[in-house]
């Protein structure tokens, strides 16, 4: 039983393949994206090994259990239980903090009951979701929501008018009816004219009976002011009214922190529970190095176990390259690299073996130096009996695997199939991709552009930053280095726009668009695709559509239906009448060129390329091309995609422009060492185009072919903060301080 041996896998692209997994030992699985590594990885030996773990549970769990489906295999034998780490940020809700998701709190909490004077209860009442510990103001948010009365009401308008912009509160809506019928306004008359009683009455007036109401007021109603109606119905009680006006009340919410607890949770009893004159809110608001170096200053024989296991905890996140987070910190703003540290964390401190372990690009968003930390801590998962399988593009992460499957040759239809399964040595002389990018020798950029102009940053000096002065070359391409957490991010995507409003900033945040946008409506294709299908089969253009016609009816062309397990994460599975494609079966039957829709959707960028020889489809495709990105698939639903996918797709919008400053943050992302060449073309054409590139980038190759390199460091949180290196590549690696430099030198 030393394998885990899968037999005839045909998950998505994989052709029939059979592999065997070496158990207690690292795999590390390779190849371009889309070649079909997480298909055999996830979605066939992390899902069978998944369901047939959740087939031992009892009916109540298993039904909560989200149901990944039967994957396409003849046969897996010797499967562990799995632990899927995968990059989905950490979502939860306004209540999860860094603290609680690395129960980090809970050693916490339990450090004040015991050590903190004076004493104000056991462990529970430090928690802000206890009524006896929270702020009764917040109710343990840490911050309170109000109304923006400016944003709410056009004083130039009458009620009649629709002075109150609110849906239900507008002209023919239910809930104006309580203010035109209480006989307190004159419905036709200007706000701006209201007496201050009648502007008391509209907006703060308590719940009480109206004095003389008009006939059609209600006889048990009650008239309430505006704001706290508003505040009653949509911000103190989480009801259905709210998720279907969400989009209209972002637009008159003020989100601020809590007038009573300054955003600290908890109420005054607990705040003055200290020890060496910290609350447990004063420890949850240092960054986690300096938590430790508190923590490691007390001493007690009494409760040393206690300061032992809070030191043990704090100790992983800081080995992980988290130091500079705070606990207080709220989960749904960690990034996704960020994510998938805290849920190793989480594993770190438990003790149980045999496991399989699967990681989803444990690299990303991390320098080379903390990729030292992630790669110990792989090999102590692995060393304490445990198999670890890795999805990874990363040549150092690579290296350390005791065995490695490089899938290909290509992505999509091209893919599928095992190039080379074996020892790192051997993988330099296989033929696929990631063997020859193993043989090429790294060059750094000989000619450097030099600069005429600079953008200038002066004492900045938000977050961690030190009073920067700095000069970022112009029409050339600057790459921004240093370890997570050094400040990079902050002097790039917040201080330099403060300077130079006029900036471009493409992120990896998701698009602004809803659940049915797709590749092609993003390209602006989608149109001229149903009047094709309309003109060759003499129908309406309307029945290739998911949003009209061609829906299908039972999930309304969405292709999933939604599992709502409240107190969980929804769970999603394909719609069982279309199989997950959103169109109504009946339209499969027309076809344009010998294809139906779904086909067309199911296309690679590299097969619409052959099979749409216009310009109007080439140019967009040959772009995607450029950018790695032609194993996409034509109808893959937007909120599918990578951060680094989405960056390098709304790359695509900006080929056209010229005199623009451009910054990226970690664009290669995700990528292949083979197609980081083709990013590295495509951002050197953007310069050619007279842009300034800007890039945050951690990615050894990308540094090594900069114009400009400007290194900040030296550490993370308030190691970090200052500039530490600015200059090109040859000087760079000249430089005796900086971290970057040292790993550059070895990757050379």
């Amino acid at each position: 039983m030393n394998d885990i041996i899968i037999t005839n896998a045909r998950q998505n692209n994989l052709k029939n393949i059979s592999a065997k997994i070496p158990k207690n030992q690292i795999t590390v699985f390779t190849g371009v994206s889309g070649s079909g590594k997480s298909s055999l990885v996830f979605e066939t030996v992390g899902a069978e090994a998944q369901r047939q773990f959740n087939e031992t549970q009892g009916s109540f769990i298993r039904n909560r259990l989200q149901h990944i489906g039967v994957p396409e295999v003849d046969k897996i034998e010797n499967l562990n239980v799995p632990i899927i780490i995968n990059q989905r940020r950490l979502g939860g809700n306004a209540r999860s903090t860094v603290g609680t998701a690395t129960d980090v709190y809970s050693s916490l909490r339990l450090l004040y009951s015991r050590m903190g004077k004076p004493f104000v209860g056991y462990s529970n009442v430090f928690s802000f979701n206890n009524p006896l510990g929270m702020c009764r103001e917040c109710e343990g948010l840490g911050f309170v929501q109000t109304v923006n009365v400016d944003a709410l009401i056009d004083k130039r308008k009458s009620l009649n008018e629709g002075a109150i912009a609110f849906p239900t509160f507008q002209p023919g809506g239910w809930r104006l009816m309580r203010y035109t019928q209480s006989g307190y306004f004159e419905n036709d008359k200007k706000l701006e004219d209201y007496s201050s009683k009648e502007w008391e009455l509209l907006l703060y007036a308590p719940e009480h009976k109206p004095e003389n109401p008009n006939r059609s007021w209600w006889k048990t109603a009650k008239y309430e002011g505006v704001i706290p109606r508003i505040e009653k119905a949509f911000l103190k009680k989480q009801s259905k009214e709210n998720i279907t006006r969400k989009e209209a009340l972002k637009t008159i919410i003020i989100t601020k922190p809590c007038p009573v607890c300054d955003g600290k949770r908890l109420n005054d009893n607990i705040l003055s529970c200290k020890i060496n004159g910290k609350s447990i809110a004063d420890c949850t608001a240092l960054s986690i190095d300096e938590l430790f170096e508190f923590v490691s200053s007390l001493q007690s024989k009494t409760y040393e176990i206690i300061l032992i296991e809070l030191k043990r905890k704090l100790e992983n996140i800081i080995s992980i390259g988290l130091q500079y987070l705070t606990l207080d910190r709220k989960t749904d703003t960690l990034s996704g690299g960020e994510s998938q540290r805290i849920k190793m964390v989480r594993n770190l401190g438990n003790s149980l073996t045999d496991l399989l372990y699967i990681f989803d690009e444990p690299s990303i968003g991390l320098h080379p130096k903390d990729l030292q930390n992630i790669t110990s801590i792989i090999k102590q998962i692995r060393d304490k009996g445990n198999t670890v399988l890795i999805v990874e593009h990363d040549p150092d992460l690579i290296k350390i695997a005791d065995w490695i499957i490089d899938m290909g040759p290509k992505a999509g239809e091209h893919g599928g199939e095992i190039i080379y399964e074996g020892k790192f040595e051997g993988l330099k002389k296989s033929k696929g991709k990631t063997g020859s990018y193993f043989t090429k020798k790294i060059e750094i950029k000989d000619r450097p552009r030099t600069a005429n102009e600079y953008l200038e940053i002066e004492n900045g000096n938000l977050y961690n930053l030190k009073n920067i002065n700095l000069k970022i070359p112009q029409k050339v391409m600057t790459v921004v280095t240093g370890v997570a957490g050094s400040g990079k991010s902050t002097l790039i995507n917040k201080v330099l726009p403060q300077f130079h409003p006029e900036i471009k900033i493409i992120d990896q945040s998701l698009f602004a668009t809803n659940i049915r946008s797709n590749l092609l409506t993003y390209l602006n294709l989608s149109d001229d695709i149903r009047k094709r299908f309309s003109k060759a089969n003499h129908v309406s253009d309307k029945l290739f559509s998911r949003n009209s016609e061609g829906a299908c009816k039972n999930c309304k062309g969405i292709g999933v239906e939604k599992i709502d397990l409240a107190f969980m994460d929804d769970i999603e599975q394909p719609c069982e009448v279309c199989g997950g494609s959103g169109f109504k079966p009946q339209v499969l039957k027309y076809r344009y060129n010998n294809k139906n829709i779904v086909e067309i959707m199911d296309m690679t960028v590299e097969e619409a390329i052959g099979f749409f020889p216009d310009e109007l489809y080439y140019t967009s495709f040959d772009t995607l091309f450029k950018l790695g990105l032609d194993y996409l698939t034509l109808g893959q639903r937007l909120d599918s995609f990578s951060g680094g996918e989405r960056q390098r797709l709304k790359l695509t919008k900006e080929l056209k422009h010229s005199h623009k400053t451009i910054v990226l943050d970690e664009p290669s992302t995700g990528l292949h060492p083979s197609d980081t060449q083709k990013l590295l073309d495509f951002m050197d054409s953007l310069v050619d185009n007279d842009n300034t590139i800007i890039v945050i980038e951690h990615n050894l190759d990308v540094i090594a072919q900069a114009d400009w390199v400007i290194d900040v460091g030296l550490g993370a949180g308030k190691y970090g903060g200052n500039i530490l290196f600015t200059g090109t590549v040859s000087d760079l690696l000249k430089d005796n301080i900086s971290i970057t430099a040292k790993y550059l030198r070895q990757h050379l």
